[in-house]
């Protein structure tokens, strides 16, 4: 447990705000934070008066009873309880992000499907009225499943403020920097790094420099979690240390503001006199963080074949079926390849999990034409894929000496569930519609000796 303290200092128009950088390392930790000195009360959650005047209020991201593994909660003392950063709610259309399920009319079949980096849409965009959902899979009612998207922002999200009720955020930059204004604190990242905010946490969005774009997790089900090592033991892949949750930070500001909640589904906006990120200090395990991605740290093969992907796992996101995910984050950094007599791509294959795949940047190595960062790629269960016919016949016939897989960050989005197309994904300008020729050229071989 760690407690970092930081005192408020005003910023333009009055507003103040405990703006200085700083995180908590650790995974799960049961962090305490405070923005002003003696926020926190000793020894109990939520003492008859509390300092400066405070409001103590717990935010759970699970049952009251949950196993004591699995229980999600922390403490926030606030400037007012939540209550009074709601009033009258009035729906509010946000066509473009949608939720499973979502079985729009569209005429693309089944099929292996590829798009190029899409244009970003006209018009004035902040984080979330810039997303866009490609694919939903599950049912966001019974919090089973999820949705794969990208976003698009322009602007930032001043008086404008959101939480999701459906589900937990992973964000998953490609281009431009933002910054996540919590309720417990701000985040910041940019390509390479990922950060989640679980469901229930008010935010709002500010761009750093210039337009940002990139990609985006909504997990319906039970909240991400390190996956378990096995016999890999107690190192490598993502340590718990290198995951960042800030320190505790607070807007007093008393403006006309939004609130937007999306819930079941559905968007509904209230007007508030108020900001709602006025949280001073906290103290628990609920709570945003961020990642970097290239602290993760590979294990594969020395000697021979290829290891299955799931070793390259990031998050996951538990089913309750073991060894099934509801969503897994899975990334392809920078790594060395040094199997001998083997084929060292990923394999042909066909599986019971649907993958979502994006590029950060660089060239991801089973598709070395066509897939540019940006761009996203979907193989559904159950329909075959693998190296292109270039990939192959480089991998086929190159000596094989050690080699480093550098400037190079693929991720995957791959859940249980069949990934259902929206309509934008159907009818999106970038779809490669002659994607599967790249399979095209791999005839048959059988007679030939080895």
């Amino acid at each position: 447990m760690q407690l970092i303290s930081s005192h408020a200092q005003p910023i333009g128009n009055g507003v103040k705000s405990a703006i200085l950088p700083g995180y908590m390392p650790g995974f799960g930790n049961d962090f305490e934070t405070e923005a002003l000195p003696g926020v926190l009360p000793c020894g109990q959650n939520s003492p008859q008066r509390a300092a400066y005047g405070l409001y103590a209020e717990q935010l759970s991201g699970s049952p009251f009873t949950a196993p004591r593994t699995v229980n999600e909660r922390s403490w926030l003392y606030r400037m007012r309880p939540s209550v009074r950063h709601a009033a009258r709610f009035a729906p509010v259309s946000l066509p473009w992000w949608r939720s499973a399920p979502c079985l729009d009319d569209h005429d693309l079949p089944i099929g292996q499907l590829r798009w190029g980096p899409p244009p970003a849409p006209e018009g004035d965009l902040t984080f979330v009225a810039g997303v866009r959902t490609m694919t939903t899979a599950g049912d966001v009612n019974t919090q089973t499943g999820m949705s794969a998207a990208l976003y698009f922002v322009n602007q930032s999200m001043a008086d404008d403020y959101f939480y999701d009720a459906d589900g937990e955020l992973l964000v998953a930059p490609q281009a431009g920097k933002l910054v996540f204004f919590t309720e417990l604190g701000r985040i910041e990242v940019g390509p390479g790094h990922v950060c989640v905010i679980p469901r229930g946490v008010k935010f709002k969005v500010e761009l750093v420099e210039g337009p940002a774009r990139g990609y985006l997790c909504e997990n319906y089900g039970a909240k991400f979690t390190l996956p378990n090592r096995g016999p890999i033991g107690a190192n490598c892949l993502a340590n718990p240390r290198d995951f960042k949750t800030p320190i505790a930070a607070f807007e007093d500001k008393e403006t006309p503001c939004r609130l937007t909640v999306k819930w079941c589904g559905k968007f509904y906006q209230c007007e508030i006199g108020h900001s709602p990120l006025d949280v001073v200090g906290w103290h628990g395990h609920y709570a945003p963080y961020k990642y970097d991605l290239s602290t993760f740290s590979p294990v594969g093969s020395v000697l021979f074949d290829h290891p299955d992907p799931s070793i390259f796992t990031v998050l996951t996101a538990p089913s309750g079926e073991d060894g099934v995910a509801n969503v897994d984050f899975v990334i392809f950094p920078e790594r060395w390849q040094v199997a001998e007599h083997s084929f060292r791509p990923p394999w042909y294959h066909m599986n019971v999990m649907s993958e979502f795949m994006g590029l950060i940047y660089g060239q991801y190595d089973a598709k070395p034409d066509g897939f540019a960062p940006g761009g996203v790629s979907l193989h559904n269960c159950m329909l075959p894929h693998g190296p292109d016919l270039n990939a192959f016949a480089k991998a086929s016939t190159e000596e094989l000496k050690p080699h480093k897989l550098v400037d190079t960050l693929a991720f995957m989005f791959e859940t249980r569930l069949p990934q259902h197309l929206t309509r934008y994904a159907a009818q999106l300008e970038t779809l490669q519609r002659d994607y599967a020729d790249c399979w095209r050229g791999l005839e048959r071989k059988y007679g030939s000796r080895p």
